[in-house]
């Protein structure tokens, strides 16, 4: 059993307060370092080399961080989450400080692994810690508060890395992470109170091998397939069927293993389903909204990259928003009605995207962002303090690090697919063009770069007119993907049972 802080009061001036802006400041870490890297890597391409690989600097920390959530879950369980969050900040902060001072584009996609292994703790523990600090009735307007962490990296974290790139360098994007991370663990050190029953376990090894080795190849094939190498080719089918043959040695493992990395009853009881099932989708419509909002702005509408980032930045301002609002409604009307309305919520800011034209006003954009997120946050907000509140100390880092985990897996699947819808799309459009730009296109969809590089002659010749036209067809097919998406959603949240009530177990 363990007892942390519960004096009253919820926002930053509480006795609670320093460590809720300890929590703030290490979700910051992982927010802000998944936004600023965006706008300096025609800097680091241009220092290192290796433009080729410079996707993995993002697939690689999304890999990483993935694979290690459950385990991270699991131990918090056993030795308490200050122990695991700190290991989280140090592997975060050497990994930081080792991309900083890479001097090759193998070796800072290696360390950006190393900062994913590191962030993997650092986000679950940060929300299984608000579970431990706050009681039901605070924890949405608090997540609220973390939430909003996301809103203003999103916003500031472009900037930071265009001024770093621009200004002074752009390994200060890496440098920045120190002192954030040094005062967080220094609050977190003296202020977060726990005591944890020291009782025997074992560590399922096997296990944590496993998953960690079956999902890394699984969300690997799923990242790269299409990319590196085509879906039905040799390497895809061989890193298939070796992620399915560990997964299904895991659950066998799990099934007798004495204290499992990732029990099996998780995926048993219609709380925790609905709830992971949510986390699914939440993962598909920000990974598909946050890499496919900007490319609209961008190469159908014409703005500029900043303004792009603004459109994008409403999803993260409406989350924080709705997520502490939804408090209020789910103490009144429960877990599932609340993240109902929510999911409705998303729905209709899904098929506000499907309606966005080539000739839509940016602020249209924008607008539909904000509502997505609103919705986002009346639905997601609710199933986690669900699945939270179902559950005593002692399982709630792992049914925390399961719907993270089901989240990643959402983003790493929704990407695969969304991009195969993309590209399936510009390819059409590009093999069967018009006899008056036949010729004149590449030979394939790398010829977006017209109307996404800038804004010049090129950008406005007829040949240009027909790819932004491919793009829109492209994007918008994307979007009606997102809205199946949110209609899914709702079947899920409707899996949960209406009243939430604490699980039993033998």
């Amino acid at each position: 059993m363990t007892t942390t802080t519960t004096s009253q009061g919820i926002g930053l001036r509480s006795e609670r307060g320093p460590v809720l802006g300890a929590i703030m400041l290490c979700t910051g870490l992982v927010a802000l370092d998944a936004t600023i890297i965006a706008t300096a890597v025609p800097s680091i391409v241009s220092d290192l080399g290796g433009f080729s690989q410079f996707p993995w600097l993002f697939s690689i920390y999304l890999l990483t961080q993935a694979v290690t959530v459950p385990l991270y879950g699991k131990l918090a369980d056993i030795f308490g989450r200050k122990p695991v969050m700190f290991f989280g900040i140090a592997v975060f902060l050497i990994g930081s400080v080792l991309c900083g001072l890479a001097w090759s584009m193998p070796a800072l996609i290696a360390f950006r692994a190393l900062q994913g292994i590191g962030a993997g703790a650092v986000q679950p523990m940060s929300i299984t810690m608000v579970g431990d600090l706050y009681s039901v009735e605070e924890r949405a307007r608090v997540q609220g508060y973390v939430a909003s962490v996301w809103g203003i990296s999103a916003v500031i974290g472009p900037t930071l890395g265009g001024l770093f790139s621009e200004y002074v360098s752009w390994r200060w994007i890496f440098f920045i992470n120190l002192p954030l991370g040094a005062v967080a663990a220094w609050v977190l050190a003296r202020r977060f109170k726990e005591k944890v029953a020291r009782n025997p376990h074992k560590i399922d090894y096997l296990g944590a091998t496993l998953l960690t080795a079956g999902s890394s190849l699984l969300i690997l094939g799923l990242l790269e397939g299409g990319v590196a190498w085509g879906w039905g080719s040799v390497p895809s089918l061989a890193i298939f069927a070796a992620g399915t043959l560990m997964i299904a040695a895991f659950v066998v493992v799990e099934r007798r293993a004495a204290e499992p990395i990732l029990p099996l009853w998780v995926f048993r009881h219609r709380t925790l389903t609905g709830g992971n099932l949510v986390g699914l989708s939440v993962g598909a419509l920000m990974i598909g909204l946050t890499s496919y909002v900007p490319t609209f702005a961008e190469g159908v509408l014409g703005t500029g990259a900043l303004v792009a980032g603004f459109a994008l930045a409403a999803l993260t301002i409406g989350w924080p928003l709705a997520a502490a609002l939804s408090g209020r409604i789910y103490m009144r009307i429960g877990f599932r009605d609340t993240a109902l309305v929510g999911s409705g919520v998303v729905v209709v800011g899904a098929v506000v995207c499907t309606l966005l034209g080539a000739r839509t006003q940016v602020w249209m954009v924008a607008a539909a962002c904000f509502v997505v997120g609103a919705g986002l946050g009346l639905s997601s907000s609710p199933t986690m303090v669900a699945i939270q509140s179902v559950v005593g100390w002692d399982r709630r880092g792992v049914v925390t690090a399961t719907n993270m985990f089901c989240r990643s897996i959402g983003s790493a699947v929704g990407a695969a697919i969304l991009g195969a819808i993309s590209n399936a799309t510009l390819a059409d459009r590009f093999a069967h063009p018009p006899a008056s730009v036949a010729g004149l296109l590449p030979n394939s969809v790398d010829a977006t770069s017209l109307v996404l590089d800038g804004h010049g002659s090129a950008a406005q010749s007829a040949t240009a007119a027909f790819v932004r036209k491919a793009l829109y067809d492209a994007t918008h097919h994307v979007f009606l993907a997102l809205l199946v998406v949110a209609v899914l959603s709702v079947a899920a949240i409707l899996l949960m049972p209406r009243r939430t009530e604490q699980l039993t177990f033998d």
